[in-house]
């Protein structure tokens, strides 16, 4: 399958897969810290295990820095 993943085309070799299992996949290094946008939605983080990852999907991992 293939999606779009931060902006780049990513091909999975399975045919969907849940957020959760993509954020393990790609090694995300805390993903409680991270945010993802699913097809221009922000989603909330209960629904990782849930939300089905399919074909021509786009996704984005956001990563909020703090600073001063």
């Amino acid at each position: 399958m293939k999606i779009k993943l931060n902006g780049e085309e990513t091909t999975l070799d399975k045919d969907s897969i849940t957020i959760s299992e993509l954020l393990a996949l790609k090694d995300v290094k805390m993903p409680d810290m991270v945010s993802v946008e699913h097809n221009g939605d922000i989603l909330d983080r209960d629904k990782f295990d849930t939300t089905q990852v399919k074909e021509a999907d786009q996704v984005e991992f956001l990563y909020f820095m703090g600073g001063g």
